[in-house]
């Protein structure tokens, strides 16, 4: 926390469901996080990290390729900036799964 301005900064560590678990999990999840999230106040820092499981293509202003509506709509309602897509990576550091095929990867 600062001292003159007494700003905090939050960090949230979460993993969320997988595309395989029920629609009604991922809601819960979610619906959870803006729980925690909406009690922060506007001029803290907010820092939320995790695996959210979340694809949101190469440019974080705007939705690519396939997404994770739910992650992306999080983000974008409480100003919250994917920092994985600002900084550009090797692919071979952005894939963590590769398919029997070797040809899908996510």
């Amino acid at each position: 926390m600062t001292v003159k301005k007494n700003i905090k900064m939050n960090v949230i560590q979460c993993y969320a469901p997988t595309n395989d678990h029920a629609d009604e999990d991922k809601d819960y999840f979610y619906n959870r996080l803006q729980t925690v999230l909406g009690k922060f106040k506007d001029k803290d820092v907010n820092i939320l990290m995790g695996d959210f499981n979340a694809k949101v293509g190469s440019d974080n202003r705007g939705y690519k390729e396939e997404i994770n509506e739910k992650f992306a709509d999080l983000c974008g309602l409480n100003d919250l900036v994917i920092g994985g897509s600002i900084f550009a990576h090797k692919r071979i550091h952005k894939v963590t799964c590769v398919s029997p095929d070797h040809v899908t990867e996510n």
